[in-house]
């Protein structure tokens, strides 16, 4: 039996027999021995294994068993620790009377962000997020990861968690995040939204409940816009539920014939006559009735249906145009908003070309708007290929959101535009704001200097348009003209506007006259 336990004793033994810091003990030991004889020399052996014992390595895991607990970049707990910690700060703070919170945090956009940056370089800004958060927070908070570029924050129970403390948190953490980075040589600013579910408020008292509210108000605060802030409410549960629900039904109302195309006017500033329309997509919803471009987009981006959506929108502007050809109408040419993935489709170009061929179609009649992520993309090899077929067919191209994103000079030669989108954010107020005036003087003048026309989006009052009219817009497109209207209803409009410019007085105000 000896012989056959000996060499397991051994082996196991090995790890603190093995270890160097025995050596110290081993003059100790023979000093005892020769002094105080053998109980000595056994007491301070039993000494020596005892310390070799409580300071021995702890085994740690193999490098074939990664630890699924934690993210690997950031070291933070992931999704199922998570919703751990967070059960068991709900249930402390049952416990103590307390309150706890739980918050998501996301970048507003990350897609462009990982379009912008090398895959270290966006690493390199997560761990950065993550040290401004930790600093922003007390040392009890915990940080997790989730999905994606989300982090979940997840709070120590606290006395005062209401809705004040929680929004002016919430407003301390965007500062930290959003506070300028270096990153390669370069200043780079993010933006981000919050969302938050406050104990008080969570659907069922459990950390799963807690994390999956915060999302939900996480996703709402990003649907409104740059560094938005939401809480948890049963108004946001609804609202959610319903996208959803909307979600599940869109791909049925494409193929139905649901999703119809809308045509919003633009204004020359110069004549005042119809310059171009824009289609637009609206839902004509059973139960909803008629749904805008904010319910129909989520849904659609659900299901990745928007090359399908685009294909949609341009069938029935070419009906639209056909049917102004044959009624004598002159609007102008139609802009189409594209999609990244429709401008990735190698077979774009082609079955636009058919498409314009089947309808007897110039291409010159068609503006393919642009928006920012597809300029982000314009280096790809798909993208620039098929917007350089479609300048060459005679398609006309205008860059949207202009001011907004990263678009360099560079880009807009590249992309063949010639028209820029002035975002709404610089035409608000335009008439009463120095500041905003200064801005979209300063807009305009370089996209002359380009040799671009503009057009002013998101014109909402007749000061605004005149104001436009001064500072040198060419065109302008809002409701202060026309909310987009359905097809049967264009045709009247368009000769009441005609009707409204010939009873207006000339004067040559034409500029340069």
């Amino acid at each position: 039996m000896a012989k056959i336990g000996g060499p397991k004793i051994v082996g196991r033994a090995a790890p603190i027999l093995l270890r160097w810091e025995l050596a110290t003990f081993i003059p100790a030991i023979a000093l005892a021995g020769l002094w105080f004889g053998t109980e000595a020399l056994l007491l301070v052996s039993a000494t020596a294994l005892g310390v070799a014992w409580v300071t021995r390595p702890l085994p740690q895991p193999t490098s074939g068993a990664p630890d699924h607990a934690h993210d690997g970049l950031t070291a933070l707990p992931l999704r199922a620790e998570a919703v751990t910690i967070m059960d068991a700060l709900v249930q402390e703070a049952a416990n103590s009377s307390r309150a706890t919170t739980c918050l998501v945090l996301g970048f507003d956009d990350p897609q462009v962000l990982v379009r912008q940056l090398s895959h270290h370089e966006f690493d390199h800004v997560l761990q950065r997020t993550v040290e401004r958060l930790r600093g922003a927070l007390r040392d009890s908070d915990q940080i997790a990861r989730l999905e994606g570029a989300r982090l979940a924050i997840l709070l120590k129970p606290t006395p005062r968690a209401d809705l004040e403390s929680m929004i002016q948190l919430s407003v301390r953490l965007q500062a930290a995040v959003e506070a300028p980075l270096s990153v390669a040589a370069r200043t780079l600013a993010v933006s981000c939204h919050i969302g938050f579910c406050m104990m008080s408020r969570t659907p069922d008292q459990t950390g799963a409940a807690m994390l999956e509210a915060a999302e939900t108000a996480a996703d709402a605060a990003r649907r409104n816009g740059p560094s938005g802030i939401r809480a948890f409410s049963p108004e946001v549960q609804k609202t959610a539920q319903a996208r959803t629900v909307l979600s599940s039904e869109i791909a049925g109302a494409l193929e139905n014939g649901d999703i119809v195309a809308f045509f919003q006017p633009q204004l020359s500033t110069d004549t005042g006559a119809v310059s171009g329309m824009q289609a637009v997509p609206r839902w004509l919803h059973p139960q909803r009735g008629v749904l805008l471009e904010d319910d129909i987009l989520p849904a659609i981006d659900s299901e990745r249906l928007r090359a399908r959506l685009a294909e949609v929108i341009l069938f029935q502007s070419f009906h639209a145009l056909r049917d102004w050809d044959r009624t004598g109408l002159e609007l102008g040419p139609v802009s189409l908003p594209v999609s990244a993935d429709l401008m990735a489709n190698p077979k774009m170009a082609d079955r636009l070309r058919w498409e314009f061929d089947r309808f007897e179609i110039t291409p010159g009649r068609i503006r393919l708007v642009l928006p920012q992520n597809v300029m982000a993309q314009i280096d790809e090899e798909v993208i620039a290929h098929n917007l350089m077929t479609c300048a060459e067919m005679g398609c006309r191209i205008e860059l949207a959101g202009f001011g907004l994103g990263p678009t360099s000079v560079s880009s807009i030669r590249r992309s063949a535009a010639q028209r820029l989108r002035i975002h709404r954010t610089f035409v608000a107020r335009v008439d009463c704001d120095p500041e905003q005036q200064r801005l979209m003087a300063a807009i305009i003048s370089m996209a002359e200097g380009l040799g671009l026309e503009t057009l002013a989006e998101g014109v909402s009052t007749l000061g605004e348009h005149a104001m436009l009219s001064q500072l040198g817009c060419n065109h302008v497109q809002g409701k202060a003209i026309a909310t987009p209207m359905p097809l049967e209803e264009v045709h009247d409009w368009a000769l009441r506007h005609r009707a409204k410019l010939e009873a207006t007085p000339q004067i040559g105000h034409k500029r340069g006259e």
